[in-house]
């Protein structure tokens, strides 16, 4: 009957997760509370020691949950808790006196996983029991407590060794397993003849594992898990990098043969998805220094710059050049027609003056035509000057007004009055 149904008493199933680095163990459980809509804690095991040593208490790990409630205690108390690198508190039973990092923080662990309560207000944090006092004075009440019977705990680690354990175990009974292949990582088939033996003789209490009945394997990624997770994953990597390359106006796009090969040498790293930043970044860092300020707008990622990254970048480099030449011309001549407009005076630049404005601008990270600006601010006076004595209309800039504005001018009016007082 329903009466019959509703006494009875659900246990929770808390859940340990085996898998290396960078399968995405952390990102699983995290959207997994986001869908459900309640509070998730995410801690390393190895911040903890037991109440009394230097080091988190693990009944932190519920308070903060309710801070991640926004107070709500009812919420709270039907939250995730999720601990990763468990298995650095296995114990090898070497260790001499108290292991106050290790199996007194599985035991610390054991309460919280079955059902205790636990304070709201930490009693070894003074802070926390000045507040208490406050809020007992000034009449705010509310749970002081909170149940651990339904928050849900997933713990999980790459258990390294774990593998090795269970191959061992299986080949003496003849299952079929390579005792040769020792460099094989946990995969779904050995996965399926972990025992909870294997988990205590790795170093945990038989209480420990006994509270994590749901025991699940992370695989390796390969090469084709992560191409498609270049592609379809949401907040892909291609899509960061291409945001920034166009934050420097610079369109990037991945050619499908690249990303082929991002995936294979990120497989190689056995970092799991990790892997793929660290091959992007490794290839990409310099393309993301030197296009920059150049006048490159288009980053084609192909093989061809996954292969010869170096000559590549060259390549792009004196591309970049070559069209901030073009864009120097064009702003020199935009200056020149505006002084002619404004002071009836034509002024024309030599090839030397081009590449001196074209390498002031690059090191001072200004327009060519601002450096223009600067650099001839008052020369009609001094050309108006020489017309008047000379007659002279077209007047040719070389490199040394660049490097000396003032002098150039100042000795082509001396020779003015030389020229002038000769006639």
């Amino acid at each position: 009957s329903s009466d019959s149904l509703s006494n009875i008493e659900f246990a929770k199933q808390n859940v340990v997760i085996v898998g290396p680095t960078g399968v995405g163990k952390t990102y699983l459980v995290k959207h997994i509370a986001e869908l459900i809509g309640v509070p998730f804690v995410k801690a390393d095991a190895t911040k903890f020691s037991e109440t009394g040593y230097v080091g988190g208490d693990v009944d932190d790990l519920v308070r903060e949950l309710v801070q991640k409630a926004d107070g709500d205690v009812e919420l709270a108390e039907h939250g995730i808790i999720y601990i990763d690198e468990i298995d650095k508190l296995a114990s090898h039973g070497n260790s001499m006196g108290r292991d106050v990092s290790g199996r007194g923080v599985q035991t610390a662990l054991l309460k919280l996983m079955e059902e205790t309560e636990v304070q709201l207000r930490n009693p070894m944090d003074i802070q926390s029991q000045m507040q208490a006092v406050f809020d007992l004075k000034s009449g705010k009440s509310g749970p002081k407590i909170i149940n651990t019977r339904d928050i849900l705990f997933i713990v999980s680690g790459a258990f390294s060794g774990l593998e090795e354990l269970v191959r061992k175990r299986v080949n003496k009974g003849n299952i079929g397993f390579n005792s040769n292949n020792v460099d094989v990582p946990m995969d779904k088939e050995l996965f399926g003849h972990v025992t909870t033996q294997d988990f205590i003789d790795y170093g945990f209490e038989a209480e420990f594992i006994g509270r994590l009945p749901i025991r699940v394997v992370c695989e390796h990624l390969g090469s084709d898990d992560l191409l498609d997770i270049m592609e379809s994953s949401e907040g892909s990597l291609l899509r960061q990098y291409e945001q920034e390359f166009a934050a420097y106006g610079v369109k990037a796009t991945f050619d499908r043969d690249a990303l082929e090969i991002i995936a294979e040498r990120a497989a190689a790293e056995r970092t799991g998805a990790r892997g793929l930043l660290t091959i992007c970044e490794r290839v990409l860092r310099d393309f993301k220094f030197e296009l920059p300020g150049t006048s490159v707008t288009e980053l084609r990622i192909n093989a061809e710059l996954l292969n010869n990254t170096t000559e590549v970048l060259e390549d792009y480099k004196k591309k970049g050049l070559e069209m901030n030449a073009d864009k120097v011309i064009r702003e020199m001549k935009m200056f020149a027609s505006e002084f002619h407009r404004q002071y009836g005076v034509k002024i024309n630049f030599s090839d030397d003056a081009v590449s001196a404005v074209s390498e002031r601008s690059l090191s001072k990270g200004t327009s060519p035509l601002s450096e223009c600006n600067s650099l001839f601010k008052d020369y009609q006076f001094g050309l108006k000057l020489i017309q008047k004595n000379t007659g002279k209309e077209d007047f040719l800039i070389t490199a040394e007004a660049v490097v000396d504005p003032d002098a150039f001018l100042s000795s082509m009016v001396v020779s003015s009055y030389r020229d002038a007082g000769k006639e």
